[in-house]
């Protein structure tokens, strides 16, 4: 394994410069730099210190088995809740979406029930309707969307979402970073 190599992409992917990566780990630009032709072998402490400025571990680093990221999820890799209470249930249609920058759930609301009241909180949040109709409640207004209409919601007010309709609703939620 070129350790220099690997280093040197590592730094690239986060967009840091030699410099950049020496300041965030106390090491001159010139030790970077000769680290990464193969020319120096850091120390383990040293190595740890740039792996973790690099965001990653010493075990992830040293790891030869490239695992092929997931790029189709099926319903057996969904999860679901169901909550009674509120006559609705929330599908995560990607496992462990929390570490992504968003994340994707479908959203199934029974007549006369809702959505969890959510705080106000950073980010964004996306939705489409795939079935029935919606009220979006955003602090104190409310907004009507039905089958085919998308909505989008700056968070910085109280907000859920409830079906006074008369059949089931369903929504693709998106939200951004993941809040669910």
């Amino acid at each position: 394994m070129q350790i220099g190599e690997k280093i040197k992409f590592l730094r690239q992917q986060n967009n840091l410069t030699q410099e950049e990566l020496g300041d965030r780990c106390e090491l001159s630009k010139g030790f970077i730099s000769l680290l990464e032709r193969d020319m120096t072998s850091p120390s383990i402490a040293t190595l740890m210190d740039i792996l973790e400025a690099l965001g990653t571990n010493i075990v992830e680093f040293f790891d030869e088995d490239e695992q092929e990221e997931k790029v189709v999820f099926t319903e057996d890799d969904y999860a679901v809740k169901t909550d009674s209470e509120l006559n609705n249930s929330i599908c995560w249609l990607i496992p462990n979406a929390q570490k992504n920058r968003m994340e994707p759930i479908m959203v199934t609301i029974e007549e006369g029930g809702q959505t969890y009241p959510d705080n106000p909180h950073e980010g964004e949040e996306v939705g489409y309707v795939l079935e029935g109709s919606v009220t979006i409640h955003i602090g104190t207004k409310k907004y009507k969307a039905k089958k085919g209409d998308s909505f989008y919601i700056s968070p910085d007010k109280p907000h859920y979402i409830s079906n006074e309709g008369k059949r089931v609703a369903k929504i693709m939620w998106i939200s951004s970073p993941p809040s669910f």
